[in-house]
């Protein structure tokens, strides 16, 4: 479960990209796709709105600009930077919004299997983002816009919608995310107990989708 109390906020928090800089790659490119999903779901979440607005879809264009770098070129800074920036802001739009189900089911991994949220988070991603696009609007359009997808007005609502998600992809593959449940040890029979799990997750009411157990299940079993 989450567990949130006002002692655990820091007065201040420090953003150093030389600290950053010794940082394995897996590790920068979890919490780097955490930090997109941080984006991503802040933006299309129930409470999102245009000031909330503002810092997810900077958070993912600056993703989309420096994580593969700061994957490849660890003693970068100005991508160290970059997503130092992507994360605080993400981190600031989200904070007061909340989240969705992607959130409530990468919750759950963590629980059960240990599963480095960033990770968690990262693989599920591309599934709950197909998952909630009839109830995004045009906001996929400008996601995939922020992710560098080119001509974007030139295309239909589910072109642009398949365009965000294939860029979502197209990064966590490059980085060398997962992409699959059972290749971090997930087992298919646990599924049913997580889907009732994520469905119960505080974030799930967040969700721009009316969802359920069995929704949330089938994306499951689609990441599996």
């Amino acid at each position: 479960m989450v567990c949130v109390d006002p002692k655990d906020i820091p007065v201040l928090s420090i953003i150093d990209p030389e600290m950053m800089a010794s940082m394995p790659p897996g590790l920068t490119a979890a919490t780097g796709m955490d930090a997109l999903t941080h984006a991503i779901e802040g933006y299309i979440t129930k409470g999102a709105w245009v000031l909330t607005d503002m810092f997810e879809l900077k958070g993912i264009e600056l993703v989309a600009k420096h994580l593969a770098t700061a994957v490849f070129e660890p003693n970068n800074l100005e991508a160290r930077e970059g997503m130092g920036i992507a994360q605080y802001i993400a981190g600031m739009g989200f904070s007061n919004v909340g989240l969705g189900i992607l959130h409530s089911m990468a919750h759950c991994l963590g629980a059960v299997y240990d599963t480095p949220h960033g990770v968690a988070n990262a693989l599920l991603l591309p599934y709950v983002m197909e998952y909630n696009a009839t109830a995004t609007g045009t906001k996929y359009r400008e996601i995939a816009r922020n992710m560098g997808v080119a001509n974007v007005d030139c295309m239909s609502m589910e072109e642009y919608r398949q365009a965000a998600v294939a860029a979502v992809i197209a990064l966590s593959q490059k980085i060398g995310i997962p992409q699959k449940l059972r290749e971090i040890g997930v087992k298919e029979e646990d599924l049913p107990q997580l889907a009732q799990m994520a469905y119960c997750d505080v974030c799930t009411p967040g969700n721009p989708r009316v969802t359920s157990v069995a929704d949330i299940l089938k994306i499951y079993q689609q990441a599996y």
